[in-house]
C-alpha cells in the first residue's frame, strides 16, 4: 500500500490558523508533463521573435505594477515579510520585467574574420531549452523573477517549483504572466522534494536557490545530467567595522540586516566583526538600535522584523542562542499568535559555536573582536560560506586594497549586507554558490549556450 503524498499546504506566519493554500501534490508524472508541455512550447516561443518576448515581458511589468498593492498584501499575508519590505520586492520585481524586456534585442554572437579570409565564422548563443527553477519563499515574487525573466527573454521555456510556503505568490504570479505569453512557455508546479527531483530530472538548464544541502544535491544530480546548475545557496555574512567609520550609521545598517525580515535573507548579517577600537561604540550604539527595532505585525508598515516562516524556524533561533550572553535584545510583541523570534545580539561565542558555523537564518547575530583589518578579513573568511560582507570605514585604501583577500563574491562599503541592485551579477564563492552569477547580463549568459558556425563559400 502507498502512502499519498503530503498535501502542499501554506499558512500565514503571523496567523498559523489562517490557511493559504491546502492543495494536493501534483506527483512526479505531472511535474515530468509539465516538463514535456514546455518543451513543446519552447521553439514557438523562440521563433516568435524578439519583439514578441520583449513585449511580453514588457506586459508583465506593467502587470505587477498594476497589482502592487494586492502583491505586497499577499507576501504580506503568506510569507510574514513586514509591508514595507513586501513595496519594495513588488517594485523591484517589475523593475526586474522591466529590464530583461530589452535583452531580447542584445546582440547574441559576433562575426569573425577566417584564417584564409574566405567565408565566415559566427559566434552564437542560443536557449538551452526548458529551464527548471526552483525557488525559496523569503522572496515569493523577486526570485522566481530574476530567473525566469531572463530565461523567458533568451528563448527558453519556464517551469517553476516554488517552496511550498509561498506557493500562493507563485501561483498569482503565474496569472500575470500567463495573460502576456503562449500556453506552456511559463509553468507553476506546486510541491515539494518529490515535484522538483522530478523536474530536475527533465529539465535542460537549472537554476536553485535554498539550502546548503539541497542545493548541492541538485548540483550533483545537474552535473551527472550534464546540463547547466547554477546554485544560491547559504550565507554566513559578516560586517566589519572599523574604528575610523561613522558607528551609528553603522549600527543602524547593522540592526536592520541582522533583523530586517527576521534575518530571513541569505545576505543578512549574522557576525558582526568590531576592529580594535571600534569595539565598545559599536556594542553600545549596536545594542541602542537593535533594542529600538519595531517587531510585530508584518502587515504594519513600521514594524521591520515580523514572524519567521515557521514554528521550526523559531525554535532553531531559540536553540542556537541559548547560553551565550546576550548583548541586546529586542522586544516581540505579548500574546502573538506568530512565530516570533527575538531579535538578538549576542558575544563571547566559543570558537567552533555552531552560531559560527551554521547558517540560523533567523534574527541573530554574534558580535567579535578583531585585532586589526587583516585579523577581520581571516574571521571572515574561517567560515564556509562566502556570499557578501558589509565593511564600514571612511579609509578609501581599506575599502579598495585591505579587502583583496576577503573570500566573498559581494562587498558593500558602508551600506547593508543585504540589498543588491538587480542589474549587477548576484553570487557568492565556496559553499554560498555554484555556477554562474544571476541577475544582469550574467543571467543571460547562464541562461544560453554558445555554438560555433564555419560559413564556408559553395564553390572555390
Amino acid at each position: 500500500m502507498t502512502t499519498a503524498p503530503a498535501p502542499v499546504v501554506s499558512r500565514n506566519p503571523a496567523d498559523p490558523s489562517d490557511v493559504l493554500v491546502r492543495i494536493p501534490a501534483p506527483g512526479a508524472f505531472a511535474a515530468v508533463d509539465a516538463v514535456e508541455r514546455a518543451r513543446a512550447a519552447q521553439p514557438g516561443w523562440l521563433l516568435g521573435g524578439a519583439g514578441a518576448r520583449s513585449a511580453a515581458l514588457g506586459a508583465v511589468a506593467a502587470a505587477i505594477d498594476s497589482a502592487a498593492d494586492e502583491l505586497a498584501a499577499l507576501a504580506v499575508r503568506e510569507v510574514g515579510k513586514p509591508l514595507t519590505e513586501a513595496r519594495a520586492e513588488v517594485t523591484r520585481t517589475a523593475a526586474i520585467w522591466r529590464y530583461y524586456a530589452q535583452a531580447p534585442f542584445e546582440s547574441t554572437g559576433a562575426v569573425h574574420e577566417t584564417a584564409d579570409g574566405a567565408g565566415l565564422l559566427l559566434s552564437r548563443r542560443r536557449p538551452h531549452g526548458v529551464a527548471a527553477l526552483i525557488t525559496p519563499w523569503n522572496f515569493p515574487f523577486a526570485i522566481p523573477s530574476w530567473k525566469a525573466a531572463p530565461a523567458l527573454a533568451t528563448g527558453n521555456t519556464v517551469v517553476l517549483k516554488p517552496a511550498p510556503e509561498a506557493t500562493a505568490c507563485a501561483q498569482r504570479l503565474a496569472e500575470i504572466v500567463h495573460r502576456a505569453v503562449p500556453a506552456g512557455v511559463f509553468t507553476v508546479l506546486p510541491g515539494g522534494p518529490t515535484e522538483g527531483n522530478a523536474v530536475l530530472s527533465a529539465a535542460d538548464v537549472v537554476s536553485f536557490t535554498g539550502s546548503t544541502a539541497v542545493g548541492q544535491a541538485v548540483v550533483r544530480t545537474a552535473t551527472t545530467r550534464g546540463v547547466p546548475v547554477q546554485a544560491e545557496m547559504g550565507g554566513l555574512n559578516a560586517a566589519i567595522v572599523l574604528p575610523d567609520a561613522d558607528i551609528p550609521r553603522a549600527a543602524a545598517h547593522i540592526a536592520a540586516a541582522i533583523a530586517g525580515y527576521a534575518g530571513q535573507k541569505c545576505t543578512a548579517t549574522s557576525r558582526v566583526i568590531a576592529v580594535g577600537a571600534a569595539l565598545d561604540p559599536l556594542r553600545e550604539a549596536l545594542a541602542e538600535a537593535l533594542r529600538a527595532l519595531p517587531v510585530g505585525d508584518p502587515a504594519d508598515p513600521a514594524t521591520v522584523c515580523g514572524p519567521v516562516i515557521d514554528e521550526r524556524a523559531r525554535d532553531r533561533v531559540i536553540q542556537a542562542r541559548e547560553g551565550l550572553p546576550a548583548i541586546a535584545t529586542a522586544a516581540v510583541p505579548e500574546g502573538a499568535d506568530g512565530w516570533y523570534a527575538a531579535p538578538a545580539l549576542v558575544e563571547k561565542v566559543p570558537t567552533g559555536d555552531r552560531l559560527l558555523r551554521e547558517e540560523v537564518f533567523g534574527p541573530l547575530a554574534a558580535l567579535l573582536p578583531a585585532d586589526d583589518l587583516a585579523h577581520a578579513v581571516r574571521i571572515t573568511n574561517s567560515v564556509p560560506y562566502g556570499l557578501v560582507t558589509s565593511v564600514h570605514t571612511a579609509s578609501l585604501d581599506a575599502a579598495l586594497h585591505g579587502l583583496d583577500h576577503l573570500d566573498t563574491g559581494m562587498i558593500r562599503v558602508n551600506a547593508p549586507s543585504t540589498g543588491v541592485d538587480f542589474h549587477l551579477p548576484f553570487g557568492g564563492a565556496k559553499a554560498s554558490s555554484h555556477g554562474l552569477r544571476e541577475q544582469g547580463r550574467a543571467a543571460l549568459e547562464f541562461y544560453t549556450s554558445g555554438r560555433t558556425y564555419t560559413l564556408a563559400p559553395a564553390h572555390p
